[in-house]
């Protein structure tokens, strides 16, 4: 477990030295640029969820990138959850989230075909300040007949919904570790 520990905190130390607040937005981008990196992030986000997952899911967009990524260190499928109206073929499960950081709410959509009762679920993004699009992905999930296993994010930011107090979540960092906006 040592071993492991050490390399969650190379991945932690990596990703704060990635991070910058650019004009009052969190810039997360260079997170993904770096190979060697986006395996380690992917490697540290599912590590609690190792034995469990037959899917990854992620939220469009964000959350495409880093389920992929962890969808092939698992070695088990992706399924993509499309905000608005974007093409997705298919009979579909769909949700209206409740009010997101931004202020709206979002309509979250996932392939019915691409899940089942025999799927056991982890949903993965970058962060989470509300939770109300990891509530409705939850949902989805759900009404499609898998289990929801919880959510692995590397950025958790409370007070989370309430819906997603009851449910597991993973966090590589902590809003307050990354500081304030110095442009604000």
């Amino acid at each position: 477990m040592a071993g492991a520990a050490h390399a969650a905190r190379g991945v932690i130390d990596a990703l704060l030295a990635r991070f910058a607040w650019v004009g009052g937005h969190a810039d997360v981008w260079r997170w993904f640029d770096e190979p060697e990196l986006l395996r380690s992030i992917a490697a540290a986000l599912v590590d609690p969820f190792r034995d469990d997952a037959t899917k990854i899911a992620g939220i469009e967009s964000r959350g495409f990138i880093l389920g992929t990524a962890c969808a092939l260190e698992l070695d088990v499928g992706f399924l993509p959850i499309r905000k608005g109206a974007g093409l997705l073929p298919g009979p579909k499960a769909v949700v209206e989230t409740s009010t997101d950081y931004r202020g709206g709410r979002q309509m979250l959509r996932l392939q019915r075909a691409a899940v089942g009762a025999d799927d056991r679920v982890l949903l993965v993004d970058d962060w989470i300040e509300t939770g109300s699009q990891a509530a409705g992905a939850r949902a989805l999930v759900e009404e499609c007949g898998a289990t929801f296993l919880g959510l692995a994010t590397i950025v958790d930011q409370l007070p989370p919904e309430p819906g997603v107090s009851r449910m597991h979540v993973h966090a590589l960092l902590s809003r307050e570790i990354l500081g304030v906006d110095d442009a604000r």
